[in-house]
């Protein structure tokens, strides 16, 4: 019986959590106003906030280094993502695009790894 209140009193919070209105921010946020406006709005302090917002730097970092899964989720909001380019070989007598009956020489590339980053809907619908 108690689980069941302790259930629906926890679904209530995270009900009223996602009604609560938010003006919308006239101008960018540095990190120390960053920290204040969340510090502000819930019940921790600014170091731990700051503790909180460098361990999921660190929880991020260990996700998409070399050897490891390659991807992290934060729910709702974004996906990171690490992706191979593969290596393009070198290209003799290209076209330049620049000058017209010209050709060019266009070196090789090794192989990189890109980070990319992609909104999930709860923030595409944020854009709207």
């Amino acid at each position: 019986m108690a689980a069941k209140k302790k259930t629906a009193k926890t679904t209530a919070k995270k009900a009223g959590a996602a009604k609560r209105k938010a003006p919308a921010i006239q101008k960018k946020y540095t990190k120390t106003e960053i920290l204040n406006e969340i510090a502000g709005n819930t019940d921790l302090s600014k170091k731990e906030v700051a503790a909180v917002l460098d361990e999921l730097a660190v929880l991020i970092e260990r996700h998409i280094k070399k050897r490891a899964v390659g991807e992290f989720t934060l729910p709702g909001l974004l996906k990171i993502k690490s992706v191979v380019r593969p290596a393009r070989p070198a290209r003799k007598g290209v076209p330049n695009p620049f000058r017209p009956g010209e050709t060019m020489d266009i070196p090789r590339k090794p192989a990189t790894t890109r980070v990319k980053v992609l909104p999930l809907k709860k923030l595409k619908e944020y854009a709207l």
